[in-house]
């Protein structure tokens, strides 16, 4: 964990694993966030392996660097309390239909009403002002509907989603940065805001960089889809003894690669060197690195690539990560001990900041973790706590 979010308060009301993804960003950060959660913890705790029945790999995995809050906001006193944990924040972020967090009196207009300087976030599946606003949505449903499914077909033309919660993710590093721009907003003009990150619309976004391609023109100027990314030899390539990315890219890149193949003869042809026609025949150069590709290992192939500086990589498993000496060097997988789980494999944050020192992660909490001294912070005496819990508001 850094600290060049201390001080800032978070009251996170997401689940599962696009919001969870997207507050762990700040609380690496050294943002305070305030877990809130139904009695019993939310589903994303469930999901398996795991030691305990609410801390599954994937709830360790998104959840460091927060404090847990299991809150019952079907009650007013629930609902009161919330509000008044909101009174001291900076962000209040949830991934529910604003329907079902207006149900529970949580919308933005309620959270400004305690707070005028709230920053508000919320990823819903959809854009509230298209038809499809009150309509719920998962990873599978937005793969499907944004295009990434076709995308993604396999060699009978079947359309799959990607071993990955990719949607989840992608729109969860987008709420982080919404959280992050809301509160440089504040900053600058002292004054809360409302973003909306809509699962359906980020993702969209997010492939159509690209793949817009000759509909970024009016009239258009081509078909759909970024033809480099879609040829047909773009690929892993086999190799001798494996798989490997070989990526000649500029058109020195692709004259050393066509050195490096004996096949110089072609380092003059116009449908090489100018990089337009080159784009135009990009499936006919993958085509000479598919050839070539087999009459070399993959280690002799590292030797070659590297030489000519052209961009390689071999095809890693998962198992071949945990021991990449990139990663090791790195510190990407830390040993930890977690206070209820026992010994772990934890993934640190990404970042590396200089010019502040790292200090240790907090681990994903069990559900109501740290829920005493945050409501002591908050104000709650010891019979009032007592109360609550005896009233079933505080799981």
């Amino acid at each position: 964990m850094y600290e060049l979010l201390n001080g800032v308060r978070i009251i996170d009301l997401t689940t599962t694993y696009l919001g969870p993804y997207a507050t762990q960003f700040l609380g690496d950060m050294g943002a305070d966030v305030i877990k809130i959660e139904p009695p019993g913890g939310e589903a994303g705790r469930n999901p398996r392996p795991g030691h305990s029945p609410e801390m599954g790999a994937g709830f360790l995995n998104a959840n460091r660097n927060k404090r847990s809050l299991a809150l019952d906001l079907g009650k007013p006193q629930g609902r009161e309390l919330a509000l008044r944990l909101a009174k001291t924040a900076d962000v209040c972020v949830h991934n529910m239909r604003p329907q079902a967090v207006a149900k529970l009196g949580l919308d933005y207009a309620q959270v400004r009403a305690a707070n005028p300087r709230i920053v508000y976030c919320f990823a819903p599946g959809f854009d509230q002002d298209g038809p499809l606003a009150a309509q719920p949505a998962y990873d599978d449903i937005i793969q499907a509907l944004s295009g990434l499914s076709d995308l993604n077909r396999d060699s009978s033309g079947a359309p799959r989603f990607l071993p990955s919660i990719i949607a989840d993710k992608v729109v969860g590093v987008h709420l982080a940065f919404a959280m992050a721009a809301g509160l440089v907003h504040r900053l600058k003009t002292g004054e809360g805001c409302e973003i909306q990150v809509p699962m359906f619309e980020t993702m969209v976004s997010f492939l159509l960089v690209e793949h817009l391609s000759g509909y970024t023109f009016r009239p258009p100027l081509g078909e759909l889809g970024y033809e480099r990314m879609l040829a047909a030899n773009r690929r892993p390539y086999r190799t001798r003894d494996g798989y490997m990315a070989i990526m000649p890219y500029t058109t020195r890149q692709w004259t050393r690669f066509l050195e490096c193949i004996g096949r110089a003869d072609l380092m003059k042809e116009d449908w090489v060197n100018d990089p337009v026609q080159r784009s135009a025949n990009v499936d006919r150069l993958y085509q000479l690195i598919a050839d070539a590709a087999p009459t070399r290992s993959n280690a002799e192939w590292e030797v070659v690539l590297k030489e000519a500086d052209i961009p390689s990589g071999p095809v890693n498993s998962f198992a071949d990560l945990l021991h990449h000496p990139q990663l090791t060097a790195a510190g990407m997988f830390e040993a930890v001990e977690h206070p209820t789980e026992g010994a772990l494999t934890a993934l640190r944050s990404p970042f590396k900041v200089h010019g502040t020192p790292r200090t240790p992660d907090r681990p994903a909490p069990r559900v109501n973790g740290g829920a005493k001294d945050l409501l002591a912070e908050a104000g709650l005496g010891q019979n009032e706590i007592e109360k609550l819990i005896a009233d079933k508001v505080i799981g």
